[in-house]
């Protein structure tokens, strides 16, 4: 699955958001295990700010940490960059730390990541919940469908690869809404992967056969939504999502970022569009990246980096000197 390639996202960007990402890495790293996840948070938000403010870009922050007046820094609607009014006009999806009480307690796959668009090419997600399923590349289109009940979705996607069922692994966030989910699972007999936090590194592990994930199911944050959906874009994989409100204040947040059909399930194209760019810094060791190593002098990061008018993907080592 390409796009066309867009005359807004030059190549050099695509390295740059690297950088971006393994800024906020290294600032979170230094707390790995602290117990403060707010103080982690913070570190990595500052340094993500920081390293997107050097580039050359009239960028908008779509999705952030948070409305104005919730988030401090890299709220949604924030401008960043070194040529507002004057360079490329981009799009901006971010989490400075993926997983911020997986960095808090030393878990797996503690990530920094950002997708960047053209202009309108990323869903400006509210703050609320969206229950979700994805899987990777190589399925036909519409295998997987949010109208459809687990039970269903499970069965398209074991005949479609020609295994039964219980051959499938799923992936689901541990949280007790998810009670009736896993039930559902257990009885049709697949394998559950579940998983404490970071469902952004969890869409994304449908796409590769070394995690043995199959399937990811359930109900996560609507920006980690889109954010795994840049991903897909540029590697392959089918996404649903359909946002889930528990009040009227979150339909009236919906309202507010220009989400008129409250009930829309949404293909993986609607919610990242057109060419767009997804990279990844590990904070912590994890199945997609390992995460900041500190040795005598230097450091050591892994990212990975993606594009969807090329389809490339590419894993980056970086090591950065601590002098």
């Amino acid at each position: 699955m390409t796009a066309a390639a867009s005359q807004v996202l030059d190549r050099v960007l695509v390295l740059e958001m690297v950088r971006v990402t393994e800024a906020a890495a290294i600032a979170a790293s230094t707390l790995v295990g602290r117990g403060d996840e707010k103080a982690a948070d913070a570190a990595a938000v500052e340094a993500m700010r920081e390293a997107l403010n050097s580039l050359y870009m009239d960028g908008t922050v779509v999705i952030g940490e948070g409305e104005r007046d919730e988030a401090p820094m890299l709220f949604i609607g924030e401008k960043v960059g070194s040529a507002i009014g004057k360079g490329p006009k981009i799009d901006i999806a971010l989490d400075p730390l993926e997983g911020t009480t997986i960095c808090a307690t030393a878990g797996p796959n503690s990530l920094a990541v950002l997708a960047i668009a053209e202009e309108g090419g990323l869903l400006n997600a509210p703050d609320v919940y969206m229950d979700k399923i994805a899987v990777g590349p190589g399925y036909p289109e519409g295998i997987i469908d949010l109208d459809k009940t687990p039970t269903e979705n499970i069965n398209a996607v074991a005949a479609a690869k020609g295994v039964p069922a219980r051959d499938l692994i799923v992936c689901v966030l541990d949280r007790p809404r998810h009670e009736k989910l896993i039930a559902e699972l257990r009885k049709v007999g697949c394998g559950i992967m579940l998983i404490g936090d970071g469902d952004v590194a969890g869409v994304i592990a449908t796409s590769d056969p070394e995690t043995t994930v199959d399937v990811y199911m359930g109900s996560g944050g609507a920006p980690e939504g889109v954010l795994a959906c840049a991903a897909l874009r540029c590697v392959g994989g089918q996404f649903k999502g359909r946002l889930l409100f528990r009040n009227d204040d979150e339909r009236g947040r919906a309202a507010k970022w220009g989400i008129t059909d409250l009930d829309k399930q949404y293909d993986l194209s609607e919610l990242a569009k057109g060419d767009c760019i997804f990279a990844a810094t590990g904070v912590t060791d994890g199945s997609l990246l390992a995460g900041v190593k500190r040795k005598k002098g230097k450091m050591t990061t892994e990212s990975v980096v993606m594009r969807a008018s090329s389809g490339t993907v590419r894993w980056v080592k970086g090591e950065h000197r601590t002098d």
